[in-house]
Parts: structure tokens; sequence; C-alpha cells
């Protein structure tokens, strides 16, 4: 089964151009990873610091392989200074069926 999520949070005001920078980046990486199904980036339409991530991994293997991924530690060390939540928000997600 796929694990998919929604992973959320604000850019701090003026960090706007830094914290795309970075999430594009990083998103370019995550997207190369043989597991990685979906790495799609949106801004909220009427509040564009609001960053929302939709990612679909293969399964749980390709998950927690995405986690131990040695890019996204130096990614989120850039991110959390210049996000207002303490971390990224992350929501799993299951199919209605």
């Amino acid at each position: 089964m796929n694990k998919t999520l929604l992973a959320e949070f604000t850019a701090r005001e003026g960090t706007e151009d830094e914290v795309a920078r970075l999430i594009l980046d990083y998103a370019e990486k995550v997207r190369e990873e043989e597991g990685n199904l979906a790495f799609d980036v949106y801004t909220k339409a009427s509040s564009p610091r609001a960053y929302w991530i939709f990612e679909v991994y293969r399964d749980e293997d390709a998950f927690q392989s995405h986690l131990k991924a040695p890019y996204g530690g130096p990614f989120n060390t850039a991110l959390a200074p210049l996000i207002e939540e303490d971390a990224s928000v992350l929501t799993f997600l299951d199919p209605v069926t």
C-alpha cells in the first residue's frame, strides 16, 4: 500500500524566497528517489507563505528510505529557522475505498 502524506509549514515573513529555493531544491532530490511516486509543492492561494507538500511513496519501506536520505537532515536544519512552526506538520492520509 502507498504511503501518502501532507506536509505543511508557513514561511516566516521575509523568508519566502529562501524557503521557495530550499523546498524546490529538495523536491528535485526527493523526486529522484526510487520509491517516490509524488512530491508536489503548493502554496495556499489565499496565503502564499503557507506551504502544502503532497507526498506519495510506493510503500512504508520507501518512506523509511526517504527519511534516511542524506539530504533530509540538512534540509530540515536549514528550513527550521525560516518557518513559523517548530517543524513541518505531517498528516498521514488513507484512501477512501
